[in-house]
């Protein structure tokens, strides 16, 4: 799952794909380097960031969508929480809406998937980014989660989304400290047991420079251990910033863990 912020202040590649054709071309490149879902975001939501308009989110994301949905093998994938934008995203031809606010806003974004057949990628947070970061607190971070996003399930499933259309995110850096994200992903397969898809997406985030000191632009390494942990332990995908490293490390965890190359070779 490839990420393109089309957003001035995302974390680790803000501004860079502001300019409309240039979060298009990488989209193109993405889906061609293996990616099998573009994740687009118009809103930051890294700790601290401040909401915009719906009206900015749209401006910025829907051109991109428009451009991409249907013209690459991807499926097309919208990061919101607003449902407005979800129901334009979904209209020009997005197939998933992904959303960070583990439903909290109510069933809409849920019935907007559920209208229009496409997967609903749920992610578990709490609170807002501005202050999701501020009184972290868990008895058992991993049973917590799993209660939450049972949750959040139940409204979706209850909005009409079919089962096999939901998706799970443990929301890794979302309302978490580093020791919470490596317990989730060390523990990741008490979500999986839940019985849906799990995306991870620990790309470039803060706990690996906690652990090793790596600035942003130099957390691969840390990313792939991840990208390898949450593959080992049962995840579908992973949400990333490098789809032709990730791809790799994808690829070769999954063969560990299949014990057998693909199609069968054990040359």
């Amino acid at each position: 799952m490839g990420i393109i912020n089309v957003t001035p202040d995302s974390f680790s590649d803000g501004g860079r794909f502001m300019d409309t054709q240039k979060a298009i071309d990488h989209g193109f490149a993405m889906s061609d380097q293996g990616a099998d879902i573009i994740d687009v975001g118009g809103e930051s939501t890294r700790p601290g960031s401040k909401s915009i308009s719906e009206e900015e989110e749209i401006s910025r994301v829907i051109p991109v969508i428009s451009a991409l949905a249907g013209k690459t093998a991807a499926v097309v994938s919208v990061d919101t929480t607003k449902s407005e934008v979800a129901k334009q995203a979904v209209d020009v031809g997005a197939g998933m809406i992904n959303d960070v606010s583990t439903l909290r806003g109510g069933k809409e974004l849920a019935s907007i998937a559920a209208n229009v057949d496409a997967k609903l990628l749920i992610m578990h947070s709490r609170k807002l980014p501005k202050d999701m970061q501020e009184e972290i607190s868990y008895g058992d971070v991993v049973a917590e989660v799993v209660k939450e996003l049972e949750g959040a399930v139940k409204i979706a499933r209850e909005a009409g989304v079919s089962r096999d259309n939901v998706w799970l995110d443990p929301g890794i850096g979302f309302a978490k400290t580093s020791e919470h994200n490596l317990q989730l992903l060390g523990r990741l397969r008490e979500i999986v047991d839940l019985g849906y898809p799990v995306v991870v997406g620990p790309s470039r985030k803060s706990f690996i420079f906690d652990l090793t000191g790596a600035p942003v632009d130099r957390r691969i390494g840390g990313t792939a251990a991840a990208v390898t942990a949450s593959i080992m332990n049962g995840a579908r995908a992973v949400r990333v910033h490098d789809v032709v490293i990730m791809k790799q490390v994808v690829t070769i965890a999954h063969g560990i863990v299949q014990g057998s190359m693909p199609g069968g070779s054990h040359a």
